[in-house]
């Protein structure tokens, strides 16, 4: 999965929409509630550390098996220290990629069994943790 980093000037810090009061079920329907609770600011909701943070474009199809498909918009805060099963933004000689820290095993995985790992050899690969994807933004109409 090859990442692209996106503008992160192109936020509107103040924009809100209506958050419905009650919480939609998945499973069993029940009727519709028409109340809804103060606005909610995506931005504000998504994004802790909005100085360390900046949107990506997903494209492939390694990270699958964790949700994330080819065109997802990814949210990557650079400001949190990666752990082991973190998703994360790594840049491996120069390409960005998003995949899955291994701390224990020292590689990148993807999420996609077609794809192998990528081993992390510090001493001769040039690796650099971007950040950690914290929000995958998967559309759902066929466009």
């Amino acid at each position: 999965m090859i990442i692209q980093p996106l503008n992160i000037n192109t936020i509107e810090s103040s924009f809100t929409l209506p958050l419905a009061l009650t919480r939609l079920r998945c499973g069993f329907p029940s009727p519709a509630d028409d109340h809804l609770d103060a606005p909610l600011d995506l931005i504000e909701h998504l994004i802790q550390h909005p100085a360390a943070t900046y949107f990506a474009r997903a494209e492939g199809d390694s990270m699958s098996g964790v949700g994330i498909m080819d065109g997802d918009l990814l949210i990557v805060d650079r400001s949190i220290t990666p752990k082991h099963k973190d998703i994360v933004v790594a840049a491996v000689d120069g390409q960005l990629t998003c995949k899955i820290l291994d701390t224990a095993q020292h590689q990148l995985l993807s999420a996609n069994n077609a794809y192998p790992p990528i081993h992390i050899d510090t001493e001769h690969a040039d690796l650099i943790i971007e950040g950690v994807v914290i929000h995958a933004i998967h559309h759902l109409r066929n466009q």
